[in-house]
């Protein structure tokens, strides 16, 4: 199901297909070192994962992370969208491209539809957003889309402290 498409992408649900698509993605070294190894391994770990995450969201949220498609193509790139997590207040923008769609300004792209699909849709004004500490390039990212540092936070016991940023999208 479409979500909402920028000039060059299309943001959709994940579905049960896009197993492999997810296996690599969420394998990728710098997802494993930037987000989390999910565990991701086998076409049953994909469906666990997309049936347990972004499905369950979209179920009880009617938001969750999307598959981000190149419209001339239509070649899955990453993903994109809102998570609610119960560590945060607010919602959060989540993130991941395959390495050879990066620096084309598909993130940005993909990023600033989420957000105003959310805006529209789902009436949400404040947005969070959670990165490693070194993540230049996703801190970059969301300095550009006007998201402004708040602090450190322990989001999981066993990591490091993330950084917490947030925008009003009022």
């Amino acid at each position: 199901m479409k979500v909402c498409e920028s000039e060059r992408l299309l943001i959709e649900h994940f579905d049960e297909s896009d197993c492999d698509f997810i296996i690599d993605l969420l394998n990728q070294p710098s997802f494993i070192k930037n987000i989390a190894d999910k565990l991701v391994r086998t076409h049953d770990d994909a469906i666990k994962y997309l049936t347990e995450g972004p499905i369950a969201s979209y179920e009880q949220n009617g938001f969750g992370l999307n598959r981000v498609v190149l419209k001339e193509t239509n070649t899955p790139i990453g993903m994109c969208g809102i998570l609610k997590r119960p560590q945060l207040e607010f919602p959060d923008i989540g993130y991941a491209f395959l390495p050879d769609f990066w620096h084309k300004g598909y993130a940005i792209e993909a990023a600033e539809a989420a957000l105003n699909d959310v805006r529209i849709t789902h009436h949400l004004s404040i947005i969070q957003a959670v990165t490693n500490q070194d993540n230049v390039a996703s801190i970059k990212l969301l300095q550009k889309l006007d998201f402004q540092f708040l602090e450190l936070i322990q989001l999981y016991p066993d990591i490091p402290k993330n950084k917490l940023f947030q925008i009003n999208l009022a």
